[in-house]
């Protein structure tokens, strides 16, 4: 039985690739974005938990992070779409079908990286914070 931790980040995974862009989880950047951009879900860190005692449950607010990439001529636009279509996706369902809490992303910081003998890329790290409690640290 997986984990609170693992099923969160598989739903999150799950939302991500319902959008046009391609959606991986854990892969290392691949030599071709794909035309509608890509998406790679990091599983982040969960942080120290607050802890309640009675009855006990921690209580964490975990940072994944999300490396959007698009490529082309016209990758501002593309880039803004993308990152739109997180948003619009996250906001969506605010509890991932009641996994968590809350989930919120953060505001991506983009960056113009230059491809030699191609077009250049955009990128941007999007946090996202989910907010969830478990019974165990490790379950």
């Amino acid at each position: 039985m997986p984990t609170p931790r693992e099923t969160i980040l598989t739903a999150l995974h799950a939302r991500l690739s319902a959008l046009p862009a391609t959606a991986l989880r854990g892969e290392v950047l691949p030599e071709r974005v794909p035309a509608n951009g890509l998406l790679i879900l990091r599983d982040g860190e969960p942080g120290e938990p607050e802890v309640t005692l009675s009855s006990l449950a921690y209580h964490y607010q975990h940072s994944a992070e999300i490396e959007a990439v698009v490529q082309g001529a016209d990758r501002d636009a593309a880039f803004d779409t993308l990152a739109a279509s997180i948003g619009t996706a996250l906001a969506a369902d605010r509890t991932l079908g009641g996994l968590c809490d809350w989930v919120e992303a953060e505001a991506p910081r983009p960056v113009d990286l230059p491809v030699e003998g191609a077009a250049s890329l955009k990128a941007a790290v999007i946090p996202v914070v989910l907010h969830y409690s478990t019974a165990d640290q490790l379950a």
